[in-house]
């Protein structure tokens, strides 16, 4: 079974104050685009992961694919061995939830296969076990995140008539480092009250607290955004805690820029 795990930006992004368990409240909007890695599981002899593509540094076996395997697992254990293939598309360490989509969409392909009879809320409840991101890959639709990034709140909002540039300069943000640049706070304008239907509005209202200390270590990270602007960008902002940058341009209107030949760019 084959399945397509899709990134997400952030729209305006939060950090409201640490909790006792070290994780941070916050709030963003979340909207999927059309950004894919492929994920493919069938039945094997013994467990397997594989993976192409970009490569994947780390320990194989902290990544989120097989721990949404040995998840369900524990508590299936009629759960068959599988052969998890993972070929990876959408940059590493960019903000754009790539590992995370992977192991919600690990989870989905499982329960669908195998038949376990999981619910959509079931689902959520195993992804936020993975990470903060994960839940919002079950459902994979628009929606205002609270908590950790688990708590979701579906957002009417719909951005088909608009055309989104991603470019990723090949830095690979660390997120408890930049967690660990920020003072956090309550916005100077909660999410809630955003003019979601006037996305030009969102130059002025938008705003993303990790990039102020990440354009600091970063300069080159925040003349993308810079760029995007001179261009025609209506809007653009750094996704997560980076490195991606993401434009918002007139249908069909991105025009030609120039970036640098390592870059990972993307026209969606």
């Amino acid at each position: 079974m084959v399945l397509f795990p899709n990134c997400k930006i952030n729209l305006g992004l939060h950090v409201l104050q640490k909790r006792s368990d070290g994780f941070h409240d916050l709030e963003t909007v979340f909207y999927p685009l059309p950004l894919y890695d492929a994920l493919e599981i069938v039945t094997a002899e013994e467990p397997i992961f594989s993976h192409s593509g970009i490569e994947i540094p780390g320990d194989e076996g902290n990544n989120l694919c097989r721990k949404a395997y040995e998840l369900l697992k524990q508590d299936f254990p009629q759960l068959p061995a599988v052969h998890i293939h993972l070929h990876k598309n959408i940059p590493i360490g960019a903000g754009l939830g790539g590992g995370s989509s992977d192991g919600a969409f690990t989870l989905r392909i499982l329960n669908t296969r195998y038949n376990l009879g999981l619910s959509t809320a079931q689902l959520e409840a195993y992804a936020a076990r993975l990470g903060s991101d994960c839940p919002f890959f079950i459902r994979n639709a628009p929606c205002l995140a609270r908590g950790r990034g688990e708590l979701i709140t579906p957002l009417q909002l719909d951005l088909s008539q608009w055309s989104f540039l991603l470019v990723h300069p090949c830095i690979h943000i660390n997120t408890g480092w930049a967690f660990g640049q920020l003072t956090p706070g309550a916005p100077a304008l909660p999410l809630e009250k955003v003019d979601w239907a006037n996305v030009p509005a969102w130059k002025e209202q938008l705003v993303n607290d990790f990039e102020t200390p990440v354009f600091a270590a970063y300069p080159v990270i925040g003349g993308i955004k810079e760029k995007m602007y001179r261009h025609g960008a209506v809007f653009a902002a750094m996704s997560g805690s980076g490195s991606a940058v993401v434009g918002i341009f007139p249908k069909n209107g991105i025009p030609e820029m120039r970036w640098e030949a390592h870059y990972r760019v993307f026209r969606i």
